[in-house]
């Protein structure tokens, strides 16, 4: 028997709608698998090499490199969303160079103690001016400058810092102790950075503020910071940041030990009652005169955007990011001084532009994507803040941000590592997506660097939007865990944010960043094809600034 008219037009639409999803699932896969590790080295020979002279905001490197990536997100096709047809977002800063007094001589009741710049110490100050004078300054121990009322925790309840310096220890309790309980045990919280404990002593009203560093606790060595140390950028502020404290560095665990030696003093008896809840900071009866004399120079700096425009729900978006910045030409080593970033961030780069061309490929997502390349990652993540806060679209339309950042050239891994896991249910979306890929999750092996406060997917999570940073870094499939981990260290020791962060074609195996790069592309076009919000977890920090975000939309 012959089938209805009616069920034989059902039939047909059936039949149609499976064409047609078949057809999108096939150029979907196609976009994916356009992803490809000839392109990706292509874009991180370039941008590496020398022509672009460290890619550092403020200089021709940037000229360079925005006109670059503007060519690139013009050729995959992507929209262009500022005025006169422009990728670029002016970001206006103003650079200081500082130059603090080569030595500092710092006053005790019987005697002084000579600190030489540094070597000892590194002084700046955010405060947009020619010159800032601390003078007889009282130099204070604060433990870790921490107030958290929900650990029970305020290392300034029982002093008046104001107007002086206070010296705070880097990290938090929680990885000193290995306490799972205290904090976040060994995975480093937001109270354990340089950046926080800036703005808490400035809350405190403290004319200034030096971490002390150790290399275990910070997560690097003092040549990441002396070699890179001496400018930074700033976004321009109303006040010219005079609300923060006026002197912000660092000063080395040898040279705070002899202070506290040269005051009769026990710095690992203060470091270890600072572990306490109970502890009171205290007064090192010491005196500090410090000048910072400033080179200012206002100009504007980029931030490169484009965009794939959404169907119907195109009034939200995804955020994918990677930093284009790095240090430009600095201290030299081995007569080699132009910082040429491979790794941070030129691979990264490439792997967004892969990115971006998959998305272009592929059928037009319901969500608008955007992808941003933002400047001034290195200097503090200022590039991406200043988007976050002057955004294409608003936090409570903003679902994502996926952001890349260090990966590197060691080829294809079996993990798929998640800077801060456990924070969003983002985690479900990289597991799901892993196991096509025959990888596994797993958290990133050192939390205690703080690796998720660290990059600019915290200017977004600093706004509520949940963000994800991954990438291949723990489990080798041609050597194995340990050849991997040692490849990790030999990075950090030998290469982050100096001149030796190079490509080399010979030795580089971006089969690993290509399966990564397809993964973030799996994660994104799920996440811009479905109509729910991923959210943080309970236990995240950043869960309140989404609700109240979504509340007040």
């Amino acid at each position: 028997m012959g089938l209805s008219v009616w069920k034989w037009g059902a039939f047909l639409t059936v039949v149609l709608l499976s064409a047609c999803s078949g057809e999108r699932s096939g150029q979907v896969q196609f976009a994916e698998e356009s992803i490809d590790a000839e392109s990706l080295a292509r874009h991180v020979k370039m941008l590496s090499s020398d022509q672009f002279l460290g890619r550092q905001p403020f200089t021709e490197g940037e000229v360079k490199t925005v006109a670059y990536l503007s060519a690139e997100f013009e050729k995959i096709g992507l929209k262009a969303p500022y005025a006169d047809g422009s990728y670029l977002q002016e970001v206006p800063m103003v650079e200081m160079t500082y130059n603090p007094d080569p030595t500092v001589t710092l006053q005790l009741a019987n005697g002084a103690v000579t600190l030489y710049n540094r070597v000892d110490y590194l002084a700046k100050t955010p405060h947009i001016t020619d010159q800032v004078e601390i003078q007889q300054a009282e130099v204070v121990f604060a433990g870790y400058g921490i107030v958290a009322p929900e650990y029970g925790w305020n290392d300034y309840a029982d002093i008046d810092v104001r107007d002086k310096v206070v010296l705070v220890l880097v990290n938090d309790p929680g990885y000193a102790t290995q306490d799972p309980e205290l904090f976040n045990g060994n995975a480093m919280t937001y109270y354990g950075r340089w950046a926080y404990k800036y703005e808490e002593a400035a809350k405190q009203g403290a004319k200034g503020v030096l971490v002390i560093h150790n290399t275990e606790e910070a997560g690097y060595p003092w040549a990441s910071i002396s070699n890179t140390a001496g400018t930074n950028l700033y976004l321009l502020t109303e006040d010219n940041n005079m609300e923060q404290c006026a002197l912000t560095g660092w000063i080395s665990e040898e040279a705070c030990q002899r202070i506290f030696e040269s005051n009769n003093l026990d710095f690992a008896q203060a470091k270890k009652e600072a572990l306490e809840p109970t502890f009171e900071s205290f007064s090192l009866g010491t005196y500090l005169d410090l000048t910072i004399k400033n080179e200012l120079k206002y100009d504007v700096t980029h931030n490169v955007v484009g965009v794939i425009e959404g169907t119907t729900r195109k009034d939200e978006c995804i955020v994918y990011s990677a930093h284009w910045d790095h240090f430009g030409i600095g201290v030299p080593q081995d007569g080699d001084s132009i910082y040429n970033g491979a790794a941070d961030n030129a691979l990264a780069v490439a792997c967004m532009l892969e990115t971006a061309k998959a998305f272009a490929q592929a059928p037009q997502p319901k969500r608008t994507v955007v992808f941003l390349s933002p400047t001034a990652e290195e200097t503090g993540m200022q590039g991406s803040l200043y988007y976050a806060l002057n955004a294409l679209f608003p936090p409570h339309k903003t679902v994502v941000n996926l952001n890349y950042e260090l990966p590197l050239p060691i080829g294809r891994m079996r993990d798929v590592t998640i800077t801060g896991y456990g924070q969003s249910e983002l985690d479900a979306y990289v597991d799901r997506f892993a196991r096509e890929q025959d990888r596994y999750i797993a958290p990133e092996p050192s939390p205690e660097n703080g690796m998720y406060y660290r990059s600019d997917h915290f200017s977004f999570a600093k706004v509520g939007i949940p963000s994800l940073f991954i990438k291949g870094w723990q489990d080798s499939r041609e050597h194995g865990m340990e050849w991997a981990k040692n490849q990790v260290i030999n990075y950090w020791e030998t290469a982050y944010h100096k001149p030796t962060d190079e490509f080399d074609e010979r030795t580089a195996d971006l089969s690993g960043n290509v399966e990564d790069a397809r993964l973030f592309f799996k994660i994104g076009w799920q996440l811009a094809n479905e109509d729910t919000f991923p959210e943080w977890s309970d236990k995240s920090e950043f869960k309140t600034l989404r609700e109240n975000s979504l509340l007040t939309k």
